[in-house]
């Protein structure tokens, strides 16, 4: 069985590059071969904190883009002007607040969440949490947006990529290099955002390629 390394090259990367995380790597990776966020764009990151995401999503969408994040944790670090944060669980919060004065809904979501792993039942609670990213994407997501989620893989995946295809243009299931090799997380990246209208029965959609906590 593959052995848990806790300061790999990515950790010592992260450190070298002044990021909060390692997973930053693992959005600049889903950038790189999915092209998910561009310049300009407003993104929402749910589970944002420590806050290595929220990092990248800033350098990414540039000063005339927005980077909104929540998270039950605070993100003590101040990231960047374009980036603001709120503590809060999503399943609660009133969408409104994220949205701000403005209302625009965004262009992007994006998720690291994980649920607290036990050893039992992780990828049921994991999926859980993907299915209510779903349920809220209607008040958030802007037609034709994109989303990046995290899910441990289990018996109930397919089901979860199945209603994301019914939701968006394009599905596919992805795991970065630079996810840990012991890890079971995988990240569902959908482009083509089709509304609520179209949740149910997974329609014609591209494939699956492949197969905690934010680390």
């Amino acid at each position: 069985m593959p052995r848990r390394v806790l300061h790999d090259q990515f950790f010592k990367q992260a450190k070298a590059d002044g990021y909060l995380a390692r997973s930053a790597y693992k959005l600049l990776e889903i950038q790189e071969r999915k092209r998910l966020i561009g310049r300009g764009d407003r993104v929402l990151d749910l589970g944002c904190a420590p806050g290595s995401w929220l990092q990248v999503a800033s350098e990414l969408v540039g000063p005339k883009g927005v980077v909104v994040g929540v998270d039950l944790k605070e993100v003590r670090d101040q990231i960047a002007p374009n980036v603001h944060t709120l503590v809060g669980d999503m399943n609660e919060i009133d969408p409104g607040i994220l949205l701000g004065d403005s209302g625009t809904a965004f262009d992007v979501v994006i998720s690291d969440m994980a649920p607290n792993t036990t050893g039992a039942g992780d990828g049921f609670r994991s999926v859980h949490l993907c299915e209510r990213i779903l349920d809220v994407l209607p008040g958030l997501l802007r037609p034709k947006g994109n989303l990046a989620m995290k899910v441990l893989e289990g018996e109930t995946y397919p089901e979860l990529l199945g209603r994301t295809k019914s939701l968006f243009k394009e599905v596919r299931g992805f795991k970065p290099k630079s996810s840990r090799e012991v890890s079971r997380e995988i990240f569902v990246i959908a482009h083509g955002f089709r509304g609520a209208a179209n949740d149910g029965a997974a329609g014609p959609s591209s494939g699956d390629n492949a197969g905690n906590n934010p680390a």
